[in-house]
């Protein structure tokens, strides 16, 4: 069957289809913003220990270098020498690292939390077919990401410009400062421009963030008979089981009406809703039960069933409308009824009474 028109897609996405693109490593996530937050991280993390950096690196070049005279390179002395030069250089570069990994799984926990897609790591042909390659390559997809590419070569481009046109004037003056003033120099120079070229290119991360979340919302729209087929999958037919639920109650209903004529009595409100109750004497410990209820048609015919059968009705608005809404069929009434009972099974009484005498 040929996919429904985008714009039948009008009903929000179930749980259960949220949970199945999770599975399929289908999550809202953009690689712009992993980037370029390990871009800034490493960025903040070079200008802040830029000091230490340099003081690793003069104490490396020294070693290697300045020492090289008097340093004896034997079998037995290389591993020593090795081992300390990488020494210095894990001990400027680690730190470092550790804040670009730290921040790169911060971020990508922050887009789409903890997800283990065993199903995105099955092969599938379409990845790899020529044909499907092609489609890709000149989808409207592809095209977006070519213009977002351009438009951020161009940023990076016209930004490095304004950044290389503003220092002009502090390139000159190079020539007149030692060594270390150089490396100072240059350093302020290239962390300006990473970090204008950072904050730039993030708020472009987070608005191509926002098109991922509003594209994944989009897609995951359902059409009605899609909901209605998942429905059917995973909760059974809604048009079946509401008629099973019809005729469950119409079986209830039976049996109640067929329990009604042996009640001991039925109270009513007295024309929107009746109560039977059947009460025997000869089980001391038993209460009253409520054998049958119902309201406005199906108190009328519980009513006439009564009155045919011979069974007293008899009108108490507040002991019927509490019974109504605290018991169903088969419960025995609550204890704070059983005052009001024992007055109608009373009256019950006397009126038995009376038809004996009659008789």
């Amino acid at each position: 069957m040929a996919d429904k028109p985008s714009q039948d897609k009008t009903e929000e996405p179930t749980p259960r289809r949220r949970q199945k693109a999770k599975e399929e490593g289908n999550v809202p996530r953009s690689t712009d913003l992993n980037s370029v937050a390990v871009m800034l991280a490493g960025v903040l993390a070079l200008q802040f220990t830029s000091g230490e950096i340099l003081k690793l690196i003069t104490n490396f070049m020294s070693l290697t270098y300045m020492d090289v005279a008097s340093i004896s390179i034997t079998r037995e002395s290389f591993p020593t020498q090795t081992a300390q030069a990488m020494k210095y250089a894990a001990a400027g570069l680690m730190p470092i690292l550790i804040i670009i990994m730290l921040t790169g799984i911060g971020i990508n926990y922050a887009q789409v939390g903890v997800v283990f897609a065993k199903k995105a790591l099955v092969p599938k042909f379409e990845k790899i077919s020529p044909l499907k390659g092609i489609k890709r390559l000149f989808s409207l997809r592809s095209l977006v990401e070519l213009v977002k590419g351009l438009f951020k070569i161009g940023i990076v481009g016209f930004i490095g410009y304004s950044v290389i046109i503003k220092h002009i004037p502090d390139y000159w003056s190079l020539a007149h400062v030692g060594t270390s003033q150089i490396f100072v120099i240059m350093g302020q120079i290239i962390f300006e421009m990473a970090l204008k070229i950072g904050l730039t290119l993030l708020v472009l991360a987070l608005l191509d963030f926002a098109y991922q979340r509003w594209e994944f919302e989009k897609n995951l729209m359902m059409t009605k008979e899609e909901v209605r087929e998942e429905q059917k999958q995973y909760e059974g037919n809604p048009e079946l089981k509401a008629r099973i639920r019809s005729e469950q109650r119409r079986t209830a209903r039976k049996r109640m009406m067929a329990a009604v004529p042996d009640a001991t009595v039925v109270v009513t409100n007295p024309t929107t809703l009746a109560v039977a109750l059947k009460y025997t004497p000869l089980k001391k410990d038993d209460a009253p039960m409520v054998v049958a209820k119902g309201k406005r048609k199906l108190a009328e015919k519980i009513k006439l069933i009564a009155k045919q059968n011979g069974v007293p009705v008899i009108e108490k608005k507040p002991l019927a409308r509490g019974l109504y809404e605290t018991t169903e069929p088969g419960m025995e009434i609550p204890i704070i009824y059983y005052q009001a009972m024992a007055e109608i099974l009373a009256q019950v009484y006397h009126l038995n009474q009376k038809q004996s005498s009659y008789a």
